[in-house]
């Protein structure tokens, strides 16, 4: 009660003394549409991302911070497909900012763009953590960083018709680059095409279809569910079994069962970034890519 107090003074006082902003002032629940806003907005876009890279996007709390900085946003990017569900409405609500409550310009649901993977019917919570409307990490797919890329310049465009030329131009020179970045991302994976690999949690629906891997198991029994000894005993057998080369870990995870498990099989554990700033030197959209192709490569290769 006393935070929605603070905030409710500080908010009137920005209104006063606050002068217009010349840039659009972009925020994002996460890092990767904030890398990707600013490749298309240059100099015309301030961006700022709620979430860090190396934090499980999944769990933020609405921070009365949150509302401050969205009061004066001209536009909010979210994942959309319930990543943020748990947070999102009370700080879009609080922040008192019309333009960017759903339904308006400036709210931007980038789930729009992408065909969701792994929609569930009828979803109980015995299921685990589940997304019912469909897997919610579908930036993992470079395609899809492409068309959130476009979605993104045609809001911009919208919302700031002075900088259209601006962001058109960057838009193609974004484009330009991920097309070139994308074969060397298919050289380096095409000799993981079809082997199966572990994998913590269900980030990477989307990558791993995009370079056809299989993904035979989850370190997770279920969503959010923290691995039992059974459940790792019978990891540890199955990567045995298929002969498992890569135990693929989001970087922000615990590493405790992944290790005991990559320790007892002999499979490589590979820890790395899920998302833009999730690592040092994982800047960029193209950096995080990057990142994760090298990274299985080597580990193929060892």
């Amino acid at each position: 009660m006393r935070s929605s107090f603070f905030v409710s003074i500080v908010l009137a006082v920005v209104s006063v003394v606050a002068p217009a902003a010349a840039k659009l002032s972009v925020v994002t629940t996460t890092q990767d549409p904030a890398a990707i806003t600013r490749s298309i907005g240059g100099d015309r876009v301030t961006v700022t991302a709620l979430a860090k890279g190396y934090q499980d996007p999944h769990f933020l709390d609405a921070k009365p911070s949150y509302m401050l900085l969205l009061h004066n946003a001209d536009l909010v990017e979210v994942i959309g497909l319930d990543l943020e569900i748990g947070y999102i409405g009370p700080i879009v609500a609080g922040a008192r900012n019309d333009k960017i409550q759903p339904g308006q310009p400036g709210f931007l649901d980038l789930s729009q763009f992408i065909q969701p993977l792994e929609v569930v019917a009828v979803a109980d919570r015995s299921q685990g953590d589940i997304h019912p409307n469909g897997n919610p990490h579908y930036w993992l797919d470079p395609e899809n960083g492409r068309a959130m890329a476009r979605g993104i310049a045609a809001r911009l465009a919208a919302l700031d018709p002075g900088g259209q030329a601006l962001y058109a131009a960057n838009l193609a020179a974004f484009e330009q680059t991920l097309t070139a970045k994308e074969a060397e991302w298919q050289a380096r994976m095409a000799p993981l095409a079809g082997k199966p690999i572990i994998t913590f949690h269900r980030s990477w629906t989307y990558f791993t279809a995009r370079y056809h891997l299989e993904v035979a198991g989850f370190v997770e029994p279920k969503p959010g569910i923290p691995p039992a000894p059974m459940h790792t005993l019978g990891l540890i057998k199955l990567v045995r079994a298929r002969g498992i080369k890569i135990l693929l870990v989001e970087s922000f995870y615990d590493r405790s069962a992944p290790a005991i498990i990559a320790e007892k099989s002999g499979a490589r554990l590979v820890a790395v970034a899920s998302s833009v700033g999730g690592d040092a030197g994982v800047d960029t959209y193209f950096d995080l890519f990057d990142r994760i192709t090298a990274e299985l490569e080597r580990a193929l290769r060892s």
